[in-house]
């Protein structure tokens, strides 16, 4: 079987060949119905664009590129997978760094990833607003997970979550609540920590606030020993992964979850569904993260105007939490 090609989809529709390319370069110039006559003909006879010459043709090379800060936290990889998804309904493919926990890593590959991709999504990034501009340096980029004046974002807003989180908690009796801060250099922990002690101040229960820990198991774990120092029943984590760490620490030193203490994670990653018992946790709309971050990319890297995009997290009260005792 000959190899199919624009031009011989082209005979077969009764169409020019420069329209066949234009469906798969610049489909917003090609009426509609023509558009999804190429595109169903293409796929009846196996036809793949070259992605190398249409790049040639666009100045563009179907690529964007993820920056993301720990790979193995387990928050980020449905978040890729979120972004490859909705990328690959475009056409495009995902070139995926990890800029490791300390984001000192953040600007030089921000640096070698513009020369090789249309675009940039940056992931929860650490380094300072200043030097994470003058990486980008012009090219297409939307950050998420942190606002930046100057660059378009997609948040998470988990701040009425969080909130009813410490109220559940509260109404349920606990009247002391830790709360178990994220890393110092991190948007989202202040955000975090800035909407439960707004909570506080409007609250008869007590706040204890410890840390900074940084979003990994063993902080968590590690944590548990102040946690039970400081007298609370009730606890709010950073992120899940904290939280698990600090429901093995507990075990550690014989206290019993929810019984003795109340455990609140956030973002609510498959950890959380499947440790025991299941942990009571903020959900984050990771499908929807993912898709409006790619559509906004899309939109900057076409010269039009994007708006910043806030999604609200939800409660989900699972096994770790229980009315004080």
């Amino acid at each position: 079987m000959n190899r199919a090609t624009i031009y011989s989809i082209a005979q077969e529709l009764g169409v020019s060949a420069s329209t066949v390319s234009r469906a798969f370069s610049r489909p917003d110039l090609v009426r509609d119905s023509v558009r999804e006559q190429i595109v169903a003909t293409a796929q009846r006879l196996g036809y793949q664009p070259n992605r190398f010459a249409r790049g040639l043709a666009t100045g563009r090379t179907g690529l964007i590129g993820l920056l993301v800060p720990d790979i193995t936290n387990p928050f980020f990889p449905p978040v890729v997978r979120a972004i490859e998804q909705a990328a690959a309904g475009r056409d495009t493919d995902v070139l995926l760094a990890d800029a490791g926990v300390d984001g000192m890593a953040e600007p030089a590959l921000i640096e070698r990833l513009r020369a090789q991709v249309d675009g940039l999504l940056i992931a929860s990034p650490r380094t300072s607003s200043a030097a994470l501009k003058e990486a980008i340096a012009g090219t297409p980029a939307v950050v998420i997970n942190r606002a930046l004046q100057g660059l378009p974002s997609v948040v998470v807003d988990n701040t009425a979550a969080l909130q009813q989180a410490a109220q559940y908690m509260a109404d349920s009796g606990h009247r002391k609540i830790a709360l178990l801060c994220g890393p110092a250099s991190s948007w989202a922990a202040s955000r975090r920590a800035k909407a439960v002690r707004r909570w506080a101040e409007d609250s008869d229960a007590e706040l204890v606030e410890l840390g900074p820990f940084e979003a990994q198991f063993d902080d968590g774990r590690t944590a548990a020993a102040d946690i039970i120092a400081s007298g609370a029943t009730g606890v709010l984590a950073f992120d899940d992964l904290m939280a698990c760490g600090v429901l093995a620490g507990l075990a550690d030193h014989g206290r019993k979850v929810p019984d003795d203490i109340s455990v609140v994670g956030c973002d609510d990653v498959l950890l959380a569904r499947t440790v025991t018992p299941a942990l009571s946790t903020v959900t984050a709309p990771i499908d929807e993260l993912g898709r409006h971050a790619v559509q906004a990319l899309a939109q900057v890297v076409a010269g039009e105007p994007v708006e910043n995009v806030k999604l609200e997290g939800s409660l989900t009260l699972r096994g770790t939490t229980t009315p004080a005792g």
